[in-house]
């Protein structure tokens, strides 16, 4: 079970960064452009929100059962080691906080009722969520 999560959370992580990465785009462009805000963009938006919200569950049930995970705080070591730091700590915390401006911006896009304010909600959390993604994966063992 654990290694089925575990690869199952390394890749969706592709799937994710790639839609947040796509919506981010789209909706720069499209306040850019002054063009009118669709449904096709409201939903885009969606599979990005409903994608990263999945990647959060699956990565808080992997770090409950992960030995590497939860686990390295009771030791108390955790803090002194970069790596075991990241796992155990930054990782989960900065992709929460993430998810959590992702929610935000497609929250506030909805309720908005001008198109670019909601393409700039999208694009301005959309973009600081992926750029929090981005800052905390665990690339050397994520790639390697």
């Amino acid at each position: 079970m654990y290694t089925g999560l575990q690869h199952l959370h390394s890749g969706l992580a592709y799937l994710v960064l790639a839609i947040l990465a796509i919506v981010f785009i789209l909706a720069l462009v499209g306040s850019l452009s002054n063009r009118a805000f669709t449904e096709k963009d409201r939903k885009l938006a969606l599979v990005g929100f409903i994608l990263a919200h999945v990647q959060l569950l699956v990565g808080l049930i992997l770090y409950f059962v992960s030995p590497v995970g939860f686990s390295l705080l009771k030791g108390g070591g955790a803090m002194s080691d970069s790596a075991a730091r990241l796992t155990a700590l930054e990782h989960p915390l900065i992709n929460i906080v993430a998810i959590v401006l992702i929610t935000i911006g497609y929250s506030r896009a909805k309720k908005l009722t001008e198109s670019r304010a909601k393409f700039r909600s999208i694009y301005m959390m959309y973009a600081i969520g992926l750029l929090l993604i981005l800052s905390r994966i665990p690339w050397g063992s994520w790639l390697g």
